[in-house]
């Protein structure tokens, strides 16, 4: 599976680079292809990722600690810390100062917002491509539905940053998402980890993709729409459960 895996790998990086010249996700009023790219990603969690956690959960109860055996739902609190962790720098972006330029404090406090939402997101994306290699189920189908999510999902994130830091994000952000990536399978193709680890990544990422799917929907200023929204999280489930 390296070859297409590293295909898969190959088009995620390249959603980064294209995504600045998709116009047609920018202009206003909110693209309703960013409602339906919403609704994919959460169905692919809530359908496929959850479902495949709750198997795991078994593996980490058993490699978790006496001390800590309180904790029965151990993957289920990753998944929370996940959320929260990216909910943090998320509300650290949101009450930033605007965009200052110069060497004024409030730049130099942007430019240090800016590398933590790219260090955040570069690890985010070493986690994907790491996954891409050693998910579950293996198969064509599973990575293709693997890609197809993530891929609409990174592109939501791609607008998200450009929203935020523009001009640093075209040059040099982006580059190093799509980097990342490329790490990422890299290492996942020289490296294998225990059940334990994929298992505890895994419900990280899904954590991750709930709250950063959920936050660009909820909010009434987003100017969601319901309608595409609803569209990709039913049609994908029903995608989903064909297989």
């Amino acid at each position: 599976m390296l070859l297409p895996s590293l295909l898969a790998v190959i088009v995620l990086a390249a959603v980064h680079l294209v995504v600045p010249r998709m116009r047609f996700l920018t202009d206003p009023p909110r693209s309703r292809w960013l409602s339906f790219a919403g609704g994919v990603s959460v169905a692919y969690v809530f359908v496929w990722l959850l479902p495949e956690l709750a198997r795991r959960q078994a593996v980490i109860g058993t490699a978790t600690p006496p001390a800590l055996s309180f904790l029965e739902n151990h993957i289920y609190i990753i998944a929370l810390l996940g959320l929260l962790g990216f909910y943090g720098l998320e509300h650290m972006v949101r009450t930033s100062p605007g965009a200052p330029r110069g060497d004024t404090p409030e730049a130099a406090a942007l430019s240090r917002i800016f590398w933590a939402h790219i260090l955040a997101f570069g690890v985010y994306n070493v986690l994907i491509a790491y996954l891409i290699l050693h998910r579950e189920p293996p198969g064509l189908a599973s990575l293709l539905l693997f890609a197809i999510a993530i891929g609409l999902h990174l592109i939501v994130i791609d607008l998200d940053l450009l929203e935020h830091h523009r001009q640093e994000y075209l040059k040099p952000g982006r580059f190093i998402l799509a980097g990342a990536l490329l790490l990422g399978w890299l290492l996942g193709s020289v490296t294998e980890v225990s059940a334990v680890i994929i298992a505890i990544l895994l419900s990280f990422l899904a954590g991750s993709i709930i709250l950063i799917a959920l936050k660009e929907e909820l909010p009434e200023e987003r100017q969601s729409r319901i309608g595409p929204f609803f569209v990709g999280a039913v049609g994908y489930t029903l995608l989903l459960l064909t297989l």
